[in-house]
Formats: C-alpha cells, structure tokens, sequence
C-alpha cells in the first residue's frame, strides 16, 4: 500500500451498531470494485469511529471520494447518523 484515506465520523454510541452495519455491507463491495483499493479497516474510540482504508496510490483514494459507491451509497446510508460532519484526510505512505 502506498496510500491511505482516513474518514473519521463522529456518531453517537446507539448509532454504532449503525454504521458499524453501513461497513460491512460495503466493505466486500469495495475491496472487490474500486480500483486500487487494498484494504478497510473500521476503528472505534470514545470519540469517533474511523474507517480506514487502503489503496495503492493517492489518485486511486481521491477517485474514490468521487464514486457512485462512495457518493450514492455509503454517504446516503450513514449521512442520517453522523453528529458532525466527517473529517477526510488522505496519507502517501513514506
């Protein structure tokens, strides 16, 4: 992996079970149908849950932010249980 996409969403503790849900529908999907994609993870702290993912190379990480998966379908789904919105942050690997 050369690049990381980092998406920290703040939701409420009954939420959790949620969007703890909205990965794992998801997550076959996008390791199997986004190009580069290598890898996702789901985090959980007091604060936030984060999700993870792993991708080759930065451009495949930004096309995703820009896909019907990411815009259509997991946006949609978890949008009603966020409590603030998300922070995004992409990594190069060094």
């Amino acid at each position: 992996m050369s690049a990381f996409l980092e998406i920290a969403l703040k939701i409420e503790p009954r939420d959790r079970a949620s969007a703890a849900a909205v990965y794992n529908k998801y997550k076959q999907p996008f390791l199997t149908g986004i190009e580069g994609a290598v890898s996702k993870q789901l985090l959980v702290r007091d604060e936030d849950v984060q999700v993870l993912h792993g991708f080759e190379d930065v451009p495949s990480a930004q096309a995703y932010l820009k896909s019907g998966l990411f815009e259509k379908d997991v946006v949609r789904e978890l949008s009603p249980l966020l409590a603030a919105p998300p922070e995004i942050r992409i990594y190069q690997v060094a």
